[in-house]
């Protein structure tokens, strides 16, 4: 095997304990890019199976009790943790890499800390988080070029990780030691949570007798020519609605029909009103004197430790 602290240019074999969605689509992408996966891992055979089969010359390792993880190092290099959050620490504590391997989870959330354990030899450890939605679908590798792939290493691993991320066509970015929480907490916001408003806005439809399926299909439009306009004129640019009019009048109609439904609607229309006022503000030619309108329209309804500088 090519260690990863040789000084030849050859790229390290690749292996994976856990052989779940994250990491049917790497396999696959890293393969797809010139990489020999060697190995995948699992409690479930047959799953590992199923990701093995598809690569030229990779082990189907089965896991019965955590030792048995070790022999991915047996075929890898750098090995890949692919395992819910809550397991990570666990699984490593019974791992032993050699020197010159390297263990590297993909969690957003769990700091690159937890695999500490597996530097006791010499090994290097990192996080590799594609910023993605892994669907389970059968084109997710194919799907995965162009995301950003958040990377967590020291050299040499950093510089291995990197090159990984820009073979299988992804951007690769880098996140300090011990800011996963914000950094996946941000994360959040551009997926679970933009579906959380847009559930939001479908109760305000249904409540007005719009049937669910309706006010979904209505919807995206809307989504999708915002989104297309955040990614072409920046997020200040493509605000729209009342906020990026100025018009604290429609502002104040909107909270009191949303305080009527009872609830946290005005609280939380209120608090994004609060965001929408700080991307307003980084507009050209801003009027200011409107914006400080609004925000005096909403302030009855905004929790009292979130004051417009809070924005």
């Amino acid at each position: 095997m090519t260690t990863l602290a040789a000084a030849a240019p050859a790229r390290p074999t690749l292996g994976f304990i856990g052989a779940g969605r994250v990491a049917c689509a790497l396999a696959l992408a890293a393969a797809r890019a010139g990489y020999e996966v060697t190995a995948i891992a699992s409690r479930r055979l047959d799953a590992a199976q199923r990701v093995a089969v598809a690569l030229p010359a990779c082990k189907a390792l089965p896991i019965h009790r955590p030792n048995d993880m070790n022999a991915v190092f047996a075929h890898a290099d750098l090995v890949f943790l692919t395992v819910p959050d809550d397991a990570i620490a666990t699984c490593a504590a019974h791992l032993s890499p050699r020197a010159g391997q390297a263990l590297v989870h993909c969690s957003g959330a769990s700091e690159v800390g937890l695999l500490a354990a597996a530097t006791r030899q010499g090994a290097q450890i990192g996080g590799f988080h594609p910023l993605f939605l892994f669907a389970g679908l059968d084109d997710d590798a194919i799907r995965l070029s162009g995301s950003a792939i958040t990377i967590e290493a020291d050299e040499p691993l950093n510089a291995t990780l990197h090159a990984l991320a820009t073979a299988i066509r992804c951007r690769a970015l880098s996140i300090p030691a011990g800011e996963r929480m914000r950094y996946h907490a941000g994360a959040n916001y551009a997926a679970s949570f933009l579906l959380c408003l847009l559930d939001e806005a479908t109760q305000l439809w249904q409540a007005i007798g719009m049937p669910e399926a309706d006010a979904q299909d209505a919807m995206w439009p809307l989504v999708m020519g915002t989104l297309t306009a955040a990614r072409e004129r920046g997020l200040a640019g493509a605000l729209s609605g009342p906020v990026s009019r100025g018009d604290a009048g429609i502002v104040t109609r909107h909270t009191e029909a949303l305080a009527s439904l009872g609830g946290n609607h005005a609280t939380l229309y209120s608090l994004l009103t609060l965001r929408a006022i700080h991307l307003a503000r980084q507009r050209p030619n801003a009027d200011g004197a409107a914006l400080d309108a609004i925000a005096r329209a909403i302030a009855p309804y905004l929790p009292p430790s979130a004051p417009e500088s809070a924005a």
